[in-house]
């Protein structure tokens, strides 16, 4: 007999942890698991969204961003093409920020990937953050992209 209650209390705790993750109000199992079959289908939506959202954005233009570091930024740029020149219109870009390149690693084969650490800046420490370093990157990717399309 202890091995069936042990079974069953175990059950009935998973029951309970699926209610809880599911936000589920239902008492019987019957009604949990309809719940957790809805949530689970919510779910996979919210998904196939996101990733069309993350598949529109990235066909566009590469992806970007920038962490402040106690001295200096991590600035990414992601794309899923290879961009020749870009690395060059963002290196520039660092440029007429003042901001010298500590470290960097790309990758510019199949598809675009820089990973760099800039610091050191030249100018007015208070002028620059994160948010202007992105602007930066963004409208030299940007200028990129137009020079592109001109040709």
């Amino acid at each position: 007999m202890a091995p069936r209650k042990q079974k069953k209390a175990a059950l009935y705790h998973k029951l309970q942890l699926l209610r809880d993750v599911t936000n589920s109000t239902s008492m019987n199992k019957t009604s949990i698991i309809v719940d957790a079959s809805k949530y689970i289908g919510e779910l996979k939506e919210k998904v196939e969204r996101l990733n069309q959202e993350i598949g529109t954005s990235q066909n566009q233009f590469p992806m970007v961003t920038v962490e402040t570091l106690k001295k200096g930024f991590l600035i990414n740029v992601l794309s899923e093409k290879n961009c020749p020149g870009l690395l060059v219109s963002i290196l520039e870009a660092f440029e007429g920020l003042s901001l010298d390149v500590i470290d960097a690693r790309v990758s510019c084969e199949d598809n675009f990937q820089l990973e760099a650490v800039g610091g050191d800046y030249q100018g007015d420490a208070d002028s620059v953050d994160a948010q202007v370093v992105k602007q930066a990157v963004v409208q030299a990717i940007c200028n990129w992209n137009e020079s592109n399309n001109q040709d």
